[in-house]
């Protein structure tokens, strides 16, 4: 059976975005890059929602991406995909599929088939609804030490109590820290 995880990096106050989708304020220094290559060397399913996807799609496949952070472009590039949107009509980046209905259902049927893990980057309102769920088998966050005055909450709108267990830390010299969790009682 497949396990599905999260990956997203957020502020000190919850943010995974800023106002009109900025992550500018993300401190993504050698020591974080160095942890993205190692990542996805795993060759997990990636898996996003429309507006992460965008912004992806948008970014590594461009000269710019492959020159600056070769390592990570290719993997990003190469990994399988999966793309959650009502509004998209096709996909154009390397690899990626488009998902348009029953979310829920479409990954409870995925982490039943053999294969490769599946990871959300991104797409907070996914992350939401598969942890709403009980969907989600690892969560894996960056914190970065910053805070900003707005932006959208990681969980944002969750409609229960969602209890987690710390599973492992690391702290980067930027001061940058990933805490790992599952949920209770897994």
């Amino acid at each position: 059976m497949r396990k599905l995880s999260v990956f997203n990096f957020i502020t000190l106050n919850g943010f995974y975005k800023g106002p009109n989708e900025d992550i500018s304020w993300h401190r993504h220094g050698a020591e974080e890059n160095a942890y993205s290559e190692e990542a996805l060397k795993s060759g997990n399913i990636l898996l996003f929602g429309r507006v992460t996807y965008e912004m992806m799609a948008g970014f590594w496949p461009t000269p710019m991406a492959i020159q600056n952070n070769p390592v990570v472009a290719e993997g990003m590039n190469n990994a399988d995909k999966i793309v959650f949107s009502r509004t998209l009509e096709k996909v154009e980046w390397n690899n990626t599929r488009l998902i348009k209905d029953n979310i829920v259902e479409e990954i409870k049927k995925l982490k039943q088939l053999p294969g490769k893990d599946i990871t959300i980057l991104g797409s907070g309102s996914i992350l939401t609804q598969f942890a709403e769920q009980g969907l989600i088998d690892e969560y894996q966050f960056m914190i970065d030490p910053v805070a900003i005055s707005n932006g959208t909450p990681i969980f944002k709108n969750i409609s229960h109590k969602l209890d987690l267990v710390l599973t492992a830390t690391r702290t980067f010299k930027s001061g940058t820290v990933l805490l790992c969790y599952q949920p209770a009682g897994t």
